[in-house]
């Protein structure tokens, strides 16, 4: 099957995903989106959730409330989520970058996508993933986001794809014609799939099993 042929069954099989929509957690406003991506890295939401708490008390997810912070001031907060010495300087980075652009996210909606995705990938301590990410729940940019979960299915279905994240990515979307909503409602079927089928034996009882995937 296509990719597109994937992306229709999963989505018939699996139904609608509330995936970071208007009014679920942790999705009330971009800039926790944004926050929420660079502290859930190398860890669980369950460790993320105590610092989103702190952020939004001290700071109201206000960017220029972030610029007050320091290093130290910021690692106090955030320190349930581990990886704190880099989180804390990704946070600041970004939101110095929102800074420049005067916390205008309106007007960065409005940009190229790719020399968005250049400049975030520019930021200390936020790659391909956390990058995509953003561009694609707080920035209305579609990508196809190279997860764990997405190599995983991949592999399942025999597609043999390129090991690194561009050239993974670039292969997939050129094969693909979605806009922002079948991009996002793509990447939540895999996420949501990957975290029900875990192991081969999951696989062989998935609605997927038996299933080609031609790349």
């Amino acid at each position: 099957m296509t990719l597109e042929e994937l992306y229709r069954t999963m989505a018939k099989e699996m139904g609608p995903q509330p995936w970071l929509k208007p009014g679920t957690p942790w999705a009330e406003t971009p800039v926790e989106i944004m926050l929420g991506a660079i502290l859930v890295q190398n860890t669980n939401w369950r460790n993320v959730e105590p610092s989103l708490i702190q952020l939004k008390a001290q700071t109201g997810f206000d960017p220029a409330k972030l610029r007050e912070y320091t290093p130290a001031t910021l690692i106090p907060v955030i320190r349930s989520s581990g990886f704190y010495q880099r989180k804390s300087a990704a946070i600041l980075s970004l939101a110095a970058w929102l800074g420049r652009a005067h916390d205008d996210l309106a007007a960065l909606k409005q940009r190229d996508g790719a020399s968005l995705r250049k400049e975030l990938l520019s930021i200390t301590g936020i790659g391909n993933e956390t990058a995509d990410y953003i561009l694609m729940y707080t920035l209305d940019h579609g990508t196809f986001m190279v997860d764990t979960y997405a190599r995983r299915l991949f592999a399942w279905l025999g597609a043999e794809m390129p090991k690194t994240y561009p050239a993974f990515q670039k292969k997939v979307m050129g094969q693909l014609d979605f806009g922002l909503a079948d991009y996002q409602e793509f990447h939540a079927l895999i996420d949501e799939f990957g975290k029900r089928v875990k192991t081969d034996a999951d696989f062989a009882e998935s609605f997927l099993a038996g299933r080609r995937l031609t790349v």
